[in-house]
């Protein structure tokens, strides 16, 4: 095979081949004699739903875990991968979703961390910023290698991730879910790196949940359902729902006829309210809207801007320090959450796990948590009826199509998406006037996905006015009859979501507009 050298200076990867991979964890069959391969100048997407394998397969692959059989061959011969280190030495770099940069150093410096410098203990960081100035001419990766990374917009650190493998000599990189934080033009500017990335002779590992991305930027598709390999295909002969049948096993339902828009009465206002962060520093700022029965209204915007704040004062869980909220005409600024539940309002929380449920509480537990003392499971308000909870959530449970042992099994032992149909469950047998659904999705199957989808648009139909606060934009869209985006704790624009302008919605997202 050829030995051609990358633009960076390092050998070629003309093909990496991974063959009958098993990997076993106690009860569960992780990996299940899979094949995968790469290849020079491709981009190869890897698809799958949570639990399909993908991570397994790929944490092998960079020496994270040891497979318990198969073997992985680069151009033609075996290559033992024990540990990261051994896998960026054959030439295999990982960009991860949540990225391992220390905001407080530099570019330079967060590269440099753990390489070898020829002065001894004192850092080259005058021939690490050379190096990367290069490094960003030859990729168009402009970045600062002066800057602190905690000064960089997300998109720019997601360079400084993708230069520090390169920086390394990575000939294949495998990027997990690249996308998840970035605006739409950030992620045209990530697609043209990667495309010339690839032109230049990398391979190229894509791992997303966004379908439509995967058409557009790889040229094969490989599927992974239950820890098998399901199929891999060119890219041109997939589509949306071949490939979401693919992975889930059925037909999948990936666009919504949503009923005409018929709203009802003025439901949630929210009058110039304000609130500090975690941090002490301003969370939101004088953030105003007006919420109806019958639509939903979706928060759009790049994580950290205020959402997580946004939910939480409405649902009582955070002290506004300014203006006022609303529920069906009633003032619940600063309420208990058991006031503001009593007055109509649900919440669905971003955490499921923290602020969703008790983990070690069973599923029947968990469905009467807020509910436990109301009349219709308790006897004089005194004595909890177990044999009513126990009916109520079997019920709850075939309605939400909830997989689960039985009532008793503890909740940490489900899947995260029947974990959040549960929460869904409990929020809705209220019939509340108010939904606040924070993320509602982030993190479960597309299978899920689309049963949480289909029940939202149900709410709405039904007259509950929904506010749905979401990271992944093509949620956003699908579901929302207005759209509102949030930069740095304000509401910088609101628009109808018919025809709606990406473009403007990137722009907003990012503070222009």
């Amino acid at each position: 095979m050829s030995a051609q050298l990358l633009p960076t200076g390092h050998r070629r990867i003309e093909q990496l081949e991974m063959l009958g991979i098993v990997k076993r964890f106690p009860g569960v069959l992780a990996a299940d004699n899979i094949d995968f391969d790469v290849r020079s100048g491709e981009i190869h997407a890897l698809l799958g739903e949570n639990g399909a394998g993908k991570s397994t397969l790929m944490k092998m692959l960079y020496g994270l875990y040891d497979p318990d059989e198969g073997q992985i061959r680069i151009n033609g011969a075996a290559a033992e991968i024990k540990n990261p280190q051994a896998a960026i030495q054959h030439g295999i770099g990982m960009i991860h979703q949540h990225f391992m940069l220390v905001p407080s150093l530099t570019v330079a410096e967060n590269i440099a961390l753990g390489m070898k410098s020829s002065r001894g203990f004192r850092l080259d960081l005058h021939v690490v910023s050379q190096r990367v100035l290069e490094l960003s001419e030859i990729y168009n990766l402009k970045v600062d290698p002066n800057l602190p990374i905690w000064q960089l917009a997300v998109g720019e650190q997601q360079r400084v991730e993708i230069l520090r493998a390169l920086y390394k000599g990575a000939a294949l990189l495998i990027l997990d879910e690249p996308t998840a934080v970035l605006t739409p033009q950030e992620v045209d500017g990530l697609f043209r790196i990667l495309k010339q990335l690839a032109a230049d002779g990398h391979g190229l590992v894509f791992i997303s949940h966004k379908l439509h991305e995967v058409l557009e930027i790889s040229s094969r598709v490989t599927v992974l359902r239950d820890g098998r390999r399901v199929n891999s295909i060119p890219t041109s002969d997939a589509t949306r729902p071949k490939l979401a049948e693919m992975m889930v096993g059925r037909p999948v339902l990936l666009e919504y006829e949503k009923k005409p828009l018929q709203p009802r009465q003025e439901r949630l206002t929210l009058q110039g309210i304000s609130a500090l962060s975690n941090r002490g520093t301003v969370g939101l700022d004088a953030v105003s809207l007006r919420l109806r029965g019958g639509e939903i209204v979706g928060i759009a915007g790049v994580s950290g801007n205020g959402q997580q704040e946004l939910a939480q004062c409405i649902a009582g869980l955070r002290p506004i320090t300014a203006g006022a909220v609303t529920v069906d005409g009633s003032d619940v600024t600063n309420a208990r959450p058991a006031a503001i539940n009593a007055m109509g309002l649900s919440y669905i929380p971003e955490e499921r796990m923290i602020d969703g449920v008790i983990k070690e509480f069973s599923v029947a537990e968990n469905y009467v948590l807020q509910d436990h003392g109301h009349a219709k499971f308790t006897r004089g308000r005194i004595f909890m009826q177990f044999g009513k909870i126990r009916d109520a959530c079997r019920q709850a449970i075939r309605d939400y199509e909830i997989k689960t042992p039985s009532t008793e099994t503890t909740v940490k032992s489900l899947s995260g998406g029947n974990i959040q149909k549960l929460v869904l469950a409990r929020e809705l047998s209220r019939a509340p006037g108010v939904l606040i659904a924070a993320q509602p999705t982030r993190g479960v199957d597309i299978g899920a996905t689309e049963y949480i989808h289909q029940r939202l648009l149900q709410e709405r139909d039904k007259g509950t006015a929904i506010l749905l606060i979401s990271e992944d934009l093509d949620e956003i869209r699908a579901l929302s009859d207005r759209i509102a985006v949030m930069y740095e704790g304000r509401i910088v624009g609101e628009v109808e979501n018919v025809d709606v302008d990406i473009e403007q919605l990137g722009l907003l997202m990012t503070g222009g507009g």
